[in-house]
């Protein structure tokens, strides 16, 4: 059936030709938007996501807040009073403030400061994307760090050694990150103490706490317990307030609608553009179907010949298709957007090729097959 199947795609090159480029236009535009949400996604959850999560199982905030990126501030005397709770190792105090950077030539951005205390560094960034430079760098004074991909946004070097200004105030790029970012702008990290410095941060505030639990205690027990003790703020798993800051902006910025709309039309429009092209194709090998059912083929042998070729297009437009969102992952890489897939997402993209597909040609092919009487080959 296979070399069947084969025969009938290569007899008619043309639609064949035709079926294939649909699919690789659909899943590509499909496999796009969904790489680029994700990477929005991560740039959304980023503050937290570039955090150490093997220290800070737990961030304590204020009651109201469900977005990391909008923190507001808390009495520095809860990082000592939290440490009382049971199961509590220890609690560390984040500063995240805004800032405007001016650069040597001028020109100036808003930057958003991350500071946490040396040597840990709980608030970031994480070793595995550090670029240059050490951690312990950031405990120099006037020391910051700049990420390599937001050169570009800033045009301007962010090389180790770079002198700009913060509010006004001199500092030195120490250590250079790789994609260390965040949604709600480029992040320099630092120490606690020129976080607060730098982005005229009160002294006796923080805008949140990290807390690392014991080892054999629940991390969800603990942040619980935190909740019962406390008024006015509320402990959230590190997994819960990263997930939960995407979820909010997602939806409160219409991201995920606007992202959704695009591959719902993408698959609606491949299948019905794939369909009627298989439809059409089907019309032109009518009196072929009408041959193979009257030398004795069955209804259900002639189904599977056409549900085999939809399958063969499936799987040579997803494999062009799977080309092409690498080439384009390995182009974007460079400016910046690091798109990844996870094996799930390529496997649903490959489950919605299919669907495309072979959807397709159930819906009008082989009905129509399914009416073709044998006797019809022999009239004129």
């Amino acid at each position: 059936m296979f070399r069947t199947a084969l025969r009938f795609i290569f007899y008619d090159k043309a639609k064949s030709i035709g079926v294939v480029v649909g699919i690789v236009i659909s899943i590509f535009l499909i496999g796009q938007q969904v790489g680029t949400l994700t990477f929005l996604m991560r740039l959304m959850g980023g503050l937290v996501d570039n955090s150490n999560k093997e220290l800070g199982h737990i961030w304590v905030v204020d009651n109201i807040t469900n977005n990391a990126n909008e923190l507001t501030k808390l009495d520095e005397s809860l990082v000592r009073e939290i440490r009382s709770i049971r199961g509590v190792e220890n609690t560390y105090p984040l500063v995240v403030a805004s800032a405007m950077v001016k650069f040597p030539n001028g020109k100036s951005s808003p930057v958003v400061l991350v500071g946490s205390e040396a040597p840990t560094f709980i608030a970031g960034p994480k070793k595995e994307k550090i670029l240059s430079g050490r951690l312990s760098d950031l405990a120099e004074e006037a020391a910051v760090s700049g990420d390599y991909f937001d050169q570009g946004t800033f045009d301007n070097s962010l090389d180790i050694g770079k002198r700009l200004e913060i509010n006004g105030k001199e500092a030195f790029i120490r250590l250079q990150t790789r994609d260390a970012r965040g949604f709600a702008g480029s992040f320099f990290y630092t120490t606690l103490s020129k976080a607060r410095f730098y982005g005229n941060f009160p002294d006796n505030k923080v805008s949140a706490i990290a807390v690392q639990v014991k080892p054999g205690m629940s991390i969800s027990a603990v942040a619980k317990e935190i909740n019962r003790t406390f008024y006015g703020v509320k402990a959230w798993t590190t997994e819960d307030l990263q997930n939960e800051t995407i979820r909010f902006i997602t939806i409160s910025s219409n991201i995920g609608t606007s992202v959704g709309s695009l591959v719902l039309f993408a698959i609606i429009s491949g299948f019905f553009i794939i369909s009627l092209t298989l439809f059409s194709s089907t019309l032109d090998h009518l009196r072929d179907y009408g041959t193979l059912k009257a030398i004795g083929a069955t209804n259900a042998y002639v189904r599977n010949l056409i549900l085999m070729q939809s399958f063969i297009f499936a799987v040579a437009g997803y494999a062009i298709a799977l080309m092409l969102i690498f080439l384009f992952k390995a182009a974007v890489t460079g400016a910046g957007l690091i798109i990844q897939y996870s094996i799930l997402e390529l496997f649903i993209l490959f489950l919605i090729t299919v669907f495309i597909s072979v959807g397709g040609s159930l819906v009008f092919s082989i009905r129509k097959i399914n009416n073709v009487e044998p006797a019809s080959v022999f009239r004129g």
